[in-house]
């Protein structure tokens, strides 16, 4: 039996004896038992063992891509490889459906001409084959590219992929897919080559059949102003305590609705268990008895609905690029004037690359909420380090606190989840925080431990896509006549 060595291990070439060989060693690995391993032979057996698995998909694709090229599933009476993964062994839909997506994403094909093509995300196919990420990295990769515009030029296209892959080997697939999000914010940061038409193509909402318990899926891919909508709907009526239908004392409506008992309201927060998808859930279900039972069948009028949006003075002057809602959804500046027309808007416009507010503009019932759209238009998100709670599930936290004297000014209060909130103090695991006064982030809430003299942080999560160097620089020509105009438009649209 010819072979060669691997890592001092002699292997034989055929493939057919690679996998008797590694079937063999599998079936004697079950036969033994890992106790006599010591701590750190675990850790790294553990490793080697996940590394193994990455490389048998690789292998498994390879293998697939062979059969359907000879066509050898239809000697069991298979039309297509997919058919024969489903039922010839017994994979089932699911299983299979995921092979197919991982040998298209990562499978050389062979071409016309007999030549082999190379994979579509080639630098994920080496990764793979090389036991560095696994069959879910594959996928959020795969998911990632797909999304990419079709006028990003093919190099570009190369080098997105080659970054994710390259990333892909030190972080989870979660991970993988928050960096795929910023990276595609970053290929189309104004948001120019990604159009309107790409998102009505895509757009879609449907309701599964209901299965054995009646009970239906929703799928769905919706629009940024849908979203925002949505967003802003659901912070009200599946707010804690609102809407429960296991409540008879549950308020009914919106959280924020003229006339509410706030002590009704607290005590149903108290005995309200629901998870967030359960609330989501209830709220959808309120919504829909409202509507029915004020018409809502009938010739529709207007949304009661307020958005908080804030963008940056270059992108409102060219009319491209993405604002952000106080929710956390991002809109296109192109869909801002319609999305007015159809909601009472409250408009920050920033100087752009820095926490200069230039305008903060309403459209209707401003008064009270001054400080807190003052603090999202600044914040856009709690400022706890590394925190990716959006600004409509923050508190106003004061940097100076309120019992050592800090007042409740804009200059002293900074948006944070309710877990950083709590978390600023003196003491072991406590944190102490400040409005900085100077430098590039001045204006903005830093943190550090408390009583240490460390840097102080601020969260840059919520401000990607404001860095300097992935954005034209130097503001348009004609700025501010464009800003006031399309502040005029805003405001009329409202």
């Amino acid at each position: 039996m010819n072979g060669s060595s691997y890592d001092g291990v002699a292997l034989p070439e055929s493939p057919a004896d690679l996998i008797a060989l590694a079937d063999a060693a599998v079936a004697k690995l079950n036969e033994v038992s890992f106790a006599a391993l010591s701590g750190a032979d675990l850790l790294a057996a553990a490793e080697t063992n996940e590394r193994m698995r990455a490389r048998i998909e690789a292998a498994t694709t390879s293998l697939m891509i062979e059969l359907s090229d000879q066509y050898a599933f239809q000697a069991q009476g298979y039309m297509t490889v997919q058919k024969y993964l489903t039922n010839g062994l017994r994979l089932g839909v699911r299983e299979a459906n995921t092979r197919m997506k991982l040998m298209f994403a990562t499978g050389e094909f062979r071409a016309i001409g007999g030549d082999r093509l190379p994979a579509r995300n080639p630098a994920t196919a080496h990764a793979l084959r090389e036991g560095a990420i696994n069959r879910g990295h594959v996928a959020e990769i795969d998911a990632v590219m797909d999304k990419v515009p079709a006028r990003v030029d093919a190099e570009t296209v190369a080098a997105a992929e080659a970054q994710l892959a390259d990333v892909a080997r030190g972080l989870s697939p979660e991970a993988v897919r928050q960096a795929g999000t910023r990276l595609l914010g970053h290929l189309d940061p104004d948001g120019e080559l990604t159009d309107d038409t790409d998102r009505r193509r895509t757009r879609g909402f449907t309701l599964a059949p209901q299965d054995q318990r009646l009970m239906s899926k929703l799928q769905g891919s919706i629009t940024p102003a849908l979203r925002a909508k949505l967003d802003v709907l659901l912070t009200a009526w599946a707010a804690p305590g609102m809407n429960n239908p296991d409540d008879a004392e549950s308020p009914f409506g919106a959280v924020d609705q003229d006339g509410l008992d706030a002590d009704a309201l607290a005590a149903a927060r108290e005995r309200d268990t629901r998870s967030t998808a359960q609330r989501n859930h209830d709220a959808l279900a309120a919504m829909a008895d409202f509507v029915l039972g004020h018409g809502g069948l009938g010739r529709p009028d207007r949304l009661p609905a307020e958005l908080v949006v804030t963008v940056t003075d270059q992108e409102l002057a060219a009319e491209a690029g993405v604002a952000l809602t106080a929710t956390g959804a991002r809109i296109p500046v192109s869909e801002l004037v319609e999305l007015a027309a159809h909601a009472t808007p409250h408009l920050a416009v920033f100087k752009n690359n820095t926490s200069e507010v230039l305008y903060l503009g309403r459209g209707k019932r401003f008064a009270s909420k001054a400080q807190r759209l003052a603090m999202f238009a600044r914040d856009r998100g709690c400022t706890g380090p590394g925190c990716d709670v959006p600004f409509a599930r923050t508190e106003a936290h004061h940097a100076a606190r309120w019992e050592d004297g800090g007042c409740t000014d804009i200059t002293n209060l900074g948006a944070a989840c309710g877990k950083h909130n709590r978390a600023e103090g003196s003491g072991p695991g406590k944190w102490e925080t400040t409005v900085l006064a100077d430098g590039a982030d001045a204006g903005r809430v830093g943190w550090r431990p408390a009583g240490s003299d460390r840097r102080w942080q601020v969260n840059p999560l919520h401000h990607v896509g404001q860095d300097p160097d992935l954005l034209p620089h130097g503001p348009p020509r004609g700025a501010g006549s464009a800003i006031e105009a399309m502040l005029s438009r805003l405001l009329d649209a409202a």
